[in-house]
């Protein structure tokens, strides 16, 4: 079962809007359907929130230590409520997927992703859950660093925020511990389209 929800990010207003923050965008979209309030927390090193679902306590965290210090937090909240890796999902943005897609994966390794290193070495583990959000490749290796921490153009965000809303929508499924049902949902491509207007959706059975 699925305990405790992250979104990898960095804080501040610089990078709030930059493809490194996938994860917070998703986190922040998940705070806002389970109408849950996320609040800052230095025991945890970051803004945290609880939910409930289907009685079962859920808690949100983003870790505002910066993404190369993710496992601090990680860690700080699953040791205090002994939340084993295994009940504990990571949103994190992902380059070798394009913008619009998503997959879902339990375990692996961190691809030199640096919050997911951090957090491997802080929990000892790497048995935790991954929600990996396609934000694309600059196709040059020497480019990645500015690439994530820019803003995507329109057309690529839009298809991100896609694949959070198919992730938001596939999680109920999740957290009743149907694996198939949130996959199948959840790594439907999408590419990039013309933004259209949006309306909020909400998780449906998760409640407060």
């Amino acid at each position: 079962m699925i305990k405790l929800l992250v979104g990898l990010g960095n804080p501040g207003p610089e990078y709030e809007d930059t493809r490194h923050n996938a994860g917070w965008w998703w986190i922040d979209r998940i705070a806002q359907d389970l109408r849950a309030t996320l609040h800052p927390q230095q025991s945890y090193f970051g803004l945290t929130g609880r939910a409930s679902f289907e009685g079962r306590p859920l808690w949100l965290l983003k870790p505002t230590t910066y993404m190369n210090r993710s496992g601090l937090a990680v860690a700080a909240l699953a040791r205090f409520f002994k939340i084993a890796p295994g009940e504990i999902l990571v949103a994190h943005d992902e380059l070798d997927l394009p913008p619009g897609d998503a997959r879902l994966k339990q375990g692996g390794g961190h691809a030199g992703h640096n919050g997911l290193r951090d957090i491997h070495a802080q929990l000892g583990s790497a048995d935790y859950w991954r929600l990996r959000l396609g934000i694309g490749h600059p196709g040059v290796k020497a480019e990645v660093t500015n690439w994530v921490l820019r803003k995507p153009p329109a057309d690529q965000r839009d298809a991100i925020d896609r694949a959070v809303d198919r992730a938001a929508r596939a999680l109920p499924w999740l957290l009743a511990g149907d694996v198939a049902k949130a996959t199948a949902a959840i790594h439907t491509s999408q590419p990039p389209r013309p933004k259209p207007p949006r309306a909020s959706d909400s998780l449906g059975s998760a409640s407060t």
